[in-house]
């Protein structure tokens, strides 16, 4: 049986993540970088496909676990008939080499823990060569090799498969054990394994409390904010300043269903509300950092503008399938990849031209060849805005003429004419203002449905979708508009459980809006922006019971998933998931008095 999603806390060290459950178990790792090849996969499989145990011998759950205040550092507790122990799970920030460290700690009595690894490359399908060199051993197939230390001898198998080791640990010992990645044409043991774990765990908690002092929220959801911050930085690829939307893969919208994704990649309908959250935190440098990885990924001609890339800017992702992968709970296909990466959707340029107007709002310099990029964007958008789309949530049916890529186009178009307004460069104003005041006028005609007095999912449909929702925030209607109010009421209709849909599913695959079987849970950042517009419309309190519910349904480690299941009551779809975590934070600041503005 898979273990909730919820059952997962996750670990950084800033380049790469591993899911750690509460049985001590890390059932997902992905080395050297977040869309590297799994080395452990049983998140999507069984033991067979990779995992790394270090828990009492009497097996079980963690009594109960937390991360340290203000770190991304893991202590779990298991409370057993002969003891207390307690294991500590950290990822260092990386220097060179990425490292895993657990630390076993005796707290009462004496405790037998048994670490077991089972290595296996390539997304779960690779059994290593392991082999015992000195105190150490290490696993090897291809281009990787990973060691494992400890304070205790630790022994390959006998089938050469897998790596144990065991021990009695009385009140007040302390034990470490030490995983780290090398290319495995290296020879020697990388140098992570060579520093004491306490001195790296002294490092890792500093860091992360000295990243986390920074936070300039003060509202009464200071926690919540925090961790999510936290969780942002952690699905942060360091050298380029690319955001992760999750560090996992097919993690399903519905038990048993299709919708299985992979999540590892940098999409750009993010861009804007992760700048804001980044600039209203008080990570400037984190938020430049996003911004430059922008500029780079999307370099080209305007034609070519992706939805998402890899974390290195990367165009080619190519989606395919892991048929030896059972999937989560038995969810298939497994997908690594993500075709998204060559569709065609409108949404992205509004999404590009909104983050570059927020940044020159903050006082970010823009370099000339930017408003080069923005003349382009903008030349493309100009000829091909009336054309159908695949749409925010990315389609796979289908093209339509979906509102919500109107209205970013009519975004692209309004942000263009206030850059240049502000830097003295009106060169095409006229031709942006007619195309602004047409796509405003098509939307207000189109969109909108006088029966069921909202704006709807595409022309001439009556299908509700919930990023209507994000009219006001846009600025494309304001929130007093009795149209925004009226669709922020129908929104009803997508309601379940308290929470929100992004749209309707059901009926056949080509009846769907998305092309997809079945249907999904609700989602987490849609029932947030439900929150804002409740808020946006004067209703504060039931603003404040919808972002209440939200924060209900974190794990207990504070994490969200990109969807949740009302009926079932627990998670679904990739995890921790960036989307829901930027909405978090972007809501706590709307919600509480004082805090610093939006830039829009």
């Amino acid at each position: 049986m898979s273990a909730p999603i919820e059952n997962y806390a996750l670990l950084s060290d800033l380049e790469t993540a591993a899911m750690v459950g509460r049985d001590g178990s890390v059932d997902w790792l992905c080395l050297p970088r977040f869309d590297s090849p799994a080395c452990l996969a049983s998140l999507l499989g069984t033991e067979e496909h990779g995992f790394w145990r270090v828990a009492p011998v009497s097996g079980g759950s963690c009594t109960r676990r937390a991360y340290r205040s203000d770190t991304l550092v893991l202590d779990s507790v298991w409370e057993t008939p002969t003891g207390t122990v307690r294991v500590t799970d950290f990822m260092p920030p990386r220097a060179q080499l990425p490292c895993f460290v657990r630390v076993v700690e005796g707290v009462s009595g004496a405790v037998t823990v048994r670490s077991e690894l089972r290595l296996r490359f390539h997304q779960g399908r690779v059994v290593p060569w392991v082999r015992d060199i000195g105190h150490c051993t290490v696993a090897v197939a291809g281009p990787d090799a990973v060691w494992l230390g400890a304070d205790g001898p630790v022994r390959a198998g006998s089938d050469g498969t897998a790596t144990a080791w065991e021990v009695t640990v009385p009140a007040g010992r302390r034990l470490a054990l030490t995983l780290a990645w090398a290319p495995s044409h290296r020879a020697e043991p990388p140098a992570p394994l060579a520093v004491p774990a306490e001195t790296v765990l002294k490092e890792t908690v500093d860091f992360w409390r000295h990243w986390s002092g920074q936070c300039r929220y003060q509202g009464p959801w200071r926690d919540a904010v925090v961790r999510s911050l936290i969780t942002l930085k952690a699905l942060t690829y360091a050298p380029t300043g690319g955001i992760i939307a999750a560090p996992t893969t097919s993690l399903p919208g519905s038990i048993g269903g299709e919708r299985n994704w992979d999540h590892r990649f940098c999409w750009l309908r993010d861009s804007t509300a992760t700048l804001s959250c980044l600039l209203r935190s008080g990570y400037r440098a984190e938020a430049m950092a996003w911004l430059d990885w922008l500029v780079r990924a999307i370099a080209g001609d305007p034609a070519d503008l992706q939805t998402v890339y890899g974390v290195k800017g990367q165009r080619l992702l190519p989606e395919t399938e892991a048929p030896w992968l059972p999937g989560y709970a038995g969810s298939r296909p497994v997908r690594f990849g993500n075709s998204a990466a060559g569709q065609f959707q409108l949404d992205v340029y509004g999404e590009v031209l909104d983050t570059l107007w927020l940044s020159l709002r903050a006082g970010i310099p823009m370099p000339a060849h930017v408003w080069d990029l923005v003349q382009e964007l903008m030349g493309f958008l100009h000829r091909h805005w009336r054309e159908p789309d695949q749409g925010l949530w990315q389609a796979r049916g289908q093209r339509r003429q979906f509102v919500h890529s109107k209205v970013m186009a009519w975004v692209a178009a309004d942000r263009a004419l206030r850059m240049g307004e502000l830097l003295g460069r009106n060169g095409s104003s006229g031709e942006w203002r007619a195309m602004r005041d047409e796509v405003h006028r098509q939307v207000c005609r189109e969109g909108w449905d006088p029966a069921r007095q909202s704006f709807v999912q595409s022309y001439g449909s009556s299908s509700l979708d919930a990023s209507a929702l994000l009219m006001p925030r846009l600025g494309f209607l304001p929130a007093r508009d009795e149209r925004v109010r009226a669709t922020v009421r129908a929104m009803c209709g997508l309601g379940h459980g308290g929470f929100v849909r992004r749209y309707a599913q059901g009926g056949t695959r080509a009846q769907a809006a998305d092309g997809m079987h079945g249907g999904e849970g609700t989602f987490v950042a849609c029932s947030l922006w439900y929150a804002d517009a409740l808020a946006e419309t004067g209703r504060p309190r039931e603003a404040w019971a919808a972002f209440e519910r939200v924060l209900a349904i974190r794990n207990d480690v504070g994490l969200l998933s990109e969807q949740w299941d009302p009926d079932a009551g627990r998670q679904l779809g990739n995890a921790p998931q960036a989307f829901s975590h930027i909405a978090l934070v972007e809501t706590a600041f709307a919600l509480s008095p004082g805090s610093a503005p939006e830039l829009r």
